[in-house]
């Protein structure tokens, strides 16, 4: 079960018995895991992405990335995993898919922010 025991208890109290529960459960984990897959797909198709971070030795206002890989799992709602470039990598703690050229990932320490990347500058 994917919902916490205080999620669990409103839908109880919203009137689904728990058969619906699991089934919506189930359709959160799987919804997650084809936004995983959408997000590794779209560094998968571009060598190199341009994002909103603030970086300290950058002079552009959407520097540009070469993309190594995208490594990402799920567990339950959760999107986990890696991002790598070409010098440095950061791990992922979440993201989402905003259109076909622009995602956004919440990044975990060093960064510790939500950043958006796109295939082109003009995207951002």
């Amino acid at each position: 079960m994917h919902f916490d025991q205080r999620i669990q208890q409103a839908l109880r109290e919203a009137g689904l018995d728990r058969e619906t529960i699991v089934e919506a459960s189930d359709r959160v984990a799987e919804l997650v895991s084809e936004d995983a897959a959408r997000l590794e797909a779209f560094f998968e198709a571009h060598d190199t992405v341009y994002s909103d971070m603030d970086l300290a030795h950058s002079r552009e206002e959407f520097p540009e990335h070469t993309v190594e890989y995208c490594d990402l799992f799920t567990h339950g709602a959760d999107i986990r995993g890696y991002l790598r470039f070409d010098s440095w990598g950061v791990p992922v703690e979440g993201g989402r898919v905003l259109d076909e050229d622009l995602v956004e990932l919440s990044l975990g320490p060093t960064v510790d922010s939500r950043v958006r990347f796109a295939a082109s500058r003009d995207a951002l």
